[in-house]
């Protein structure tokens, strides 16, 4: 038996279990856990941001050596995990709240221009 309310939906948190396994919490979205998860999210966010400067740089310098080069996959790997994890968490949050993300006709998603790509 549940005692969630209307109200409530469950978030997939921005940290796994000590056995890697996802972690949800129930609830309105507005209590402790949840901002805590909201402020590891905008810490996750804000690496990302950094560490994708840092390989723009590094890559522009084009004078890595291949262990350089093997600790920026990680990193970049690692922080597209977590990244990953806030756009699911916050997918269904939307989705918890009715929001839908409009498709294009042919259901392929919304298209960029080139330029876009630098």
């Amino acid at each position: 038996m549940s005692n969630a309310t209307a109200g409530d939906f469950v978030r997939l948190l921005p940290w796994t279990s000590p056995d890697g396994k996802p972690c949800f919490l129930a609830g309105d979205g507005t209590g402790y856990v949840s901002r805590i998860a909201d402020r590891i999210e905008e810490e996750q966010l804000s690496s990302a941001d950094d560490l994708i400067d840092e390989a723009r740089h590094m890559l522009a310098g084009r004078a890595w050596t291949p262990g350089e080069l093997h600790l920026l996959a990680v990193e970049l790997t690692a922080n597209l995990a977590d990244v990953r994890r806030v756009a699911k968490s916050r997918g269904g949050r939307l989705a918890a709240l009715g929001h839908t993300v409009p498709d294009d006709a042919d259901g392929e998603g919304p298209r960029l221009p080139a330029e876009a790509f630098g």
